[in-house]
């Protein structure tokens, strides 16, 4: 199988967070890799863009991330080296929310768990150390100092051009119309020819249903929303020593970022409700203005030094697994595919050692982090 010329060791289809720390990973490993994507590289059209997206270690959703993390912070800290760009600011997190909520008991539990640095803060010591806050006096806090931001499109960059460097072949504008596998390897058909691989790694983010078939569950997605709010207060500047946050609020969480330019504060609201997404590539990006209320509201509960002017607004796509856990495995039908999808909103900070975890096991490899617990066989699937 296969034609001279275009084969290669692996082909990863999609290169957003995990397919493009995947091709770097590859590439330095010395495997022939392609990869391929329809958009340009750090694009807006898909999960990984505007500018920021949180990393924190004390992983309220289930403490068997926190390894995962581990690993995430170190591969992060690696890439800057290699390309000597700024990706990750760690200017700590305040986490926010009722005492008997999900959020605050959530990171305590995983801090103990794993021993991770994690404060516990009264109302006084938060109104000290971050006075552009106020805090209902039901609510707990936490603030966990090596958590932070990572700079979203510079980290799809940064790990494109390592994968450049080592050798990758990087097509896009290039659309996937079907692959196939056999006892040859693999064989992804594009608009423009056929490309042969021993091994396939898709990492398609909202596409993952058109081009992983049958898995044994559904991967809807839905429409979200990221929002800027003008903000003339220095006291919500990063450099200033302002946090990332984190609040939980009737069950839903809202999260945002100090000011790092003159578009102010990000917030945006963090749930698995959604407008469901039929088609990507028809993905509705006006304004929803009913959810841009709400979140206004928090921010004049919560952080009353913003504006309420909005400076702009983004709109991105959750791709939900069943249990809003990630999906990383082999493909059931064919062992030569490995894949990454359903991140369901959470998945960016992961996305170094996601890529990593998907090199090994497409040069079928034993995953060097702890990934089993996001196999398909949770589902029931062999």
């Amino acid at each position: 199988m296969g034609v001279a010329g275009v084969r290669f060791d692996v082909i990863v289809l999609g290169f957003g967070g995990v397919g493009s720390a995947a091709l770097a990973h590859l590439a330095r490993r010395g495997v022939n890799v392609l990869g391929l994507d329809q958009f340009p590289g750090a694009h807006d059209r898909g999960s990984s863009h505007g500018e920021t997206r949180m990393i924190r270690q004390a992983y309220l959703e289930h403490p068997d991330y926190v390894p995962l993390l581990r690993r995430a912070y170190t591969l992060w800290d690696e890439l800057e080296e290699l390309t000597g760009k700024r990706l990750f600011e760690r200017v700590g997190l305040l986490e926010v929310g009722p005492a008997d909520g999900f959020v605050v008991p959530g990171i305590i539990a995983s801090a103990r768990q794993h021993e991770l640095a994690v404060e516990e803060l009264s109302h006084d010591e938060v109104r000290s150390r971050f006075p552009g806050f106020k805090l209902d006096e039901s609510m707990a806090a936490v603030f966990e100092s090596e958590a932070g931001y990572l700079l979203v499109e510079e980290c799809v960059r940064a790990h494109l051009e390592v994968a450049s460097q080592f050798g990758a072949t990087l097509h896009t504008g290039e659309t996937v119309e079907d692959w196939s596998a056999g006892r040859d390897g693999v064989a992804v058909k594009t608009n423009r020819q056929t490309y042969y691989a021993d091994r396939l790694v898709v990492t398609a983010g909202a596409w993952a249903s058109r081009f992983l078939g049958e898995i044994g569950c559904a991967l809807p997605v839905v429409r979200k929303h990221l929002h800027w709010f003008d903000c003339q207060d220095p006291i919500y500047r990063r450099e200033l020593g302002c946090p990332a946050f984190l609040f939980e609020v009737d069950r839903t969480v809202y999260y945002g970022f100090p000011q790092i330019d003159e578009l102010g504060v990000k917030i945006a609201e963090h749930s698995e409700q959604g407008e469901l997404v039929e088609d990507p590539l028809d993905l509705d990006r006006s304004l929803d203005e009913a959810e841009r209320q709400r979140v206004a509201t928090q921010l004049k509960r919560y952080l009353p030094g913003v504006s309420l002017l909005p400076t702009r607004h983004v709109v991105c796509m959750y791709t939900m697994s069943p249990d809003h856990h990630f999906i990383v495995d082999h493909h059931p039908e064919f062992p030569a595919v490995v894949f990454a999808a359903g991140l369901s909103g959470h998945g960016f900070k992961f996305a170094s050692t996601l890529g990593e975890a998907l090199a090994e096991m497409a040069l079928g490899e034993r995953a060097s982090q702890p990934v089993e617990f996001l196999g398909l066989k949770r589902f029931g699937v062999a």
